[in-house]
């Protein structure tokens, strides 16, 4: 089985603004990896919902999904990751950091549209999965 698949905000949103439906694909890369989701992009993405039963149908979705647990861990390694980063110049907003520092604890490549994300040392991150 391939690496996990943490998908990015942006990947969902933008797969639902070309009226295509995010958890279709998803399930088909499902058959060949892992797909995870975090805290933060559960609320990033949950927040833009704009019905109860859409929102109920991406919550039973996720919840079947690897969790990477983004408590006090993933924070204290958002830190350092953001602290690293900014000494080098490099200053991102710290949802993308901290979505970072969670794809970097599980080994999980970032499906994802934001650049952000390229800029990380040690993170892989792309738009399509083949």
């Amino acid at each position: 089985m391939s690496r996990p698949l943490l998908v990015d905000s942006s990947w969902y949103i933008t797969k639902a603004r070309q009226g295509i439906d995010p958890l279709e694909v998803l399930s088909c890369f499902a058959e060949s990896r892992d797909i995870a989701v975090c805290g933060l992009i559960k609320m990033e993405v949950g927040r833009g919902i704009r019905s109860q039963k859409l929102l109920e149908r991406y919550e039973a979705a996720w919840d079947i999904m690897l969790y990477i647990e983004d408590g006090y861990r993933r924070w204290e390694d958002t830190l350092a990751l953001a602290w690293s980063l900014d000494r080098k110049g490099i200053i991102l907003p710290v949802q993308d950091v901290h979505i970072a520092a969670c794809a970097l604890h599980a080994g999980a490549v970032i499906l994802t549209y934001d650049q952000h994300f390229r800029l990380i040392p040690g993170v892989d991150a792309t738009d399509a999965v083949y």
